[in-house]
């Protein structure tokens, strides 16, 4: 017999109340991680609404959804190894592609563990003009429309906060902060301040 979609909700929420820590209680136990077992009896509850004139009633309904439940993280789980699965393709093409673009030598890494010590010990604002300018690539320009400043306000600030870290580091460590092409201690010529 069909049920109305008062005596559905109803009923539903019957089976909810009467069962509903039995379920998460079932998921607690089978899961790493707490916010799974939420998703777990969550899914548990759709199938039930959904099948609720399937539903068996008395004492047979907990051992049916505990039959749901452990359907649902069967599935769970399997999703979440796809997902791993798929995360490590991933990770492991990510880190052929980077090796081949990105080559890393030693020499590289202990200059950029330098400059990252060196950037912390400057304000926020030096380093915010500096990471635009040596690790974005951008110029003064580009660096005002970014911070939405003027060029006339962004070109000095700039130029102290490259001060500054030159301190910091000694000449001899400059170069490899420098985007593509350039070099941190050069020196803009009359031409490229003007152009700019």
């Amino acid at each position: 017999m069909a049920l109305s979609l008062d005596e559905r909700e109803r009923e539903f929420r019957a089976l909810y109340a009467a069962h509903f820590d039995a379920v998460l209680g079932f998921a607690l136990r089978r899961v790493d991680r707490p916010e799974d077992a939420g998703d777990v009896t969550a899914d548990t509850f759709l199938v039930a609404w959904r099948r609720l004139t399937h539903a068996p009633h008395g004492p047979e309904l907990r051992p049916w959804l505990y039959g749901v439940a452990r359907r649902v993280l069967a599935n769970h789980r399997r999703g979440e190894r796809r997902r791993t699965a798929l995360g490590q393709k991933l990770g492991e093409r990510l880190r052929r592609e980077l090796s081949a673009r990105v080559p890393d030598t030693s020499d590289d890494v202990v200059q950029r563990a330098d400059v990252t010590a060196a950037m912390r010990r400057l304000s926020a604002r030096d380093q915010e003009v500096l990471e635009l300018h040596l690790w974005e690539g951008l110029e003064s320009r580009e660096i005002a429309e970014v911070l939405g400043l003027t060029t006339a306000v962004v070109r000095p600030r700039l130029s102290r906060a490259r001060s500054r870290l030159r301190e910091l580091l000694g000449d001899e460590s400059c170069n490899v902060l420098a985007p593509p092409g350039h070099h941190l201690s050069d020196r803009p010529t009359e031409l490229t301040r003007k152009e700019r």
